[in-house]
């Protein structure tokens, strides 16, 4: 079959602001030299063009994970298109294709199974799909978004403000055009393409499958310290309408950070969380299915896969119990009946199916270790 036609803008922009990044800012280091005011200002801008993406294309307009203030939502806005990763509506359209339709090869927008270089920038260096960029049936609530609509139809005129204007305006304030167009404009330029593109490839190659292998999505730590949180990826494919991915207290997940804390400025709202019991099961369903393929060879495997059936069972039910009785407790409380809810059988039978859970939690973690 032939080959769909090259994009040359894209190849251009790519292969030049690479070339830059990687020849003339190191260069420009080695022989001149960056200041801190430079440094810091080009880390500054990294972030909010990432968050930007993460927190804005991703997590708000793509997956509708929470509701934004106008205001924030227009600073995201802008910070996407200094991104330079196209309009709002139309990376949220790749996106949405990419999730409906994940690794299969003639759907999905940046398909792993067709490797790393195509997931990460080679399907925006052809034609691979061109209607893409006129149908947009499957964002029609993002076009009631005036901000969303604003960015699209001003996107080129909005990319040249962000990423020419920011970078000159700097280096004039400062005293070094050169300086910030090199390090601001280029350098800043490639780190958050190729970050945000580590989405589309590594992730869906290196790290855990924590909840599903029904997809190629991986969590991987190292990755969510280089996109903002992103990195735990598996988590995502599974439970895309979560606005956090990284879900315990010790991940490295800023963009749930920022959209926390920005609904304690009142210019969140509406953050929704997968439910707990639902993403405990389906980790400990993994975990279920890894160590039976470890037992192939283990003696006495019969036996040991009807235990180990039995303890996962065991713990099922009494998640399903624990979180059935929580339920009661949580309402209870928001019916203002906490003064009763503390000193009642309920509250008794919360307690004890807790203890219980813990101690089933623990039983099959020392079994999974044990047999893994």
């Amino acid at each position: 079959m032939k080959k769909p036609t090259v994009i040359w803008l894209n190849v251009t922009i790519f292969l030049v602001t690479f070339l830059i990044a990687v020849i003339a800012v190191p260069y420009r280091a080695l022989t001149y030299g960056f200041d801190n005011a430079e440094i810091i200002f080009a880390l500054l801008c990294f972030i909010y063009c990432g968050m930007s993406i993460t927190a804005g294309y991703h997590r708000l307009w793509s997956h509708k994970t929470y509701q934004a203030h106008w205001s924030l939502r227009f600073i995201f806005a802008l910070g996407g298109a200094f991104a330079l990763q196209n309009s709002i509506l139309h990376w949220c359209s790749d996106h949405r294709i990419h999730h409906k339709h994940v690794d299969k090869n003639d759907v999905d927008p940046y398909s792993a199974k067709m490797g790393f270089w195509y997931s990460h920038i080679g399907w925006m260096c052809r034609e691979y799909q061109a209607s893409r960029y006129s149908d947009y049936k499957n964002v029609r609530d993002l076009q009631k978004d005036a901000i969303v609509m604003w960015q699209h139809k001003h996107y080129l005129l909005l990319t040249l403000l962000m990423n020419i204007g920011i970078p000159v305006a700097f280096g004039l304030w400062h005293g070094n055009l050169i300086n910030s167009l090199l390090l601001v404009g280029f350098f800043r330029l490639v780190m958050s393409h190729h970050t945000t593109f580590f989405i589309n490839s590594l992730a869906h190659i290196w790290g855990k499958q924590t909840y599903t292998d029904k997809n190629t999505a991986r969590d991987n730590g190292l990755l969510a310290y280089l996109t903002f949180g992103e990195g735990y990826h598996n988590y995502h494919h599974m439970f895309e309408n979560d606005y956090r991915n990284g879900i315990r207290w010790w991940q490295y997940d800023p963009t749930k950070w920022l959209i926390k804390s920005c609904q304690w400025l009142g210019l969140t709202h509406h953050l929704r969380v997968s439910p707990e019991d639902k993403i405990e099961k389906m980790r400990i369903a993994m975990t279920l299915k890894n160590t039976k393929a470890k037992l192939i060879t283990h003696p006495n495997t019969e036996q040991t896969l009807i235990y180990l059936q039995q303890e996962y069972e065991l713990l099922v039910s009494k998640i399903n119990e624990y979180y059935l009785v929580r339920k009661k407790v949580l309402q209870a409380k928001r019916d203002h009946l906490l003064a009763e809810v503390e000193k009642s059988d309920l509250m008794a039978q919360y307690q004890e199916l807790k203890q219980r859970l813990t101690e089933q939690r623990r039983s099959w973690q020392t079994l999974t270790e044990k047999l893994g």
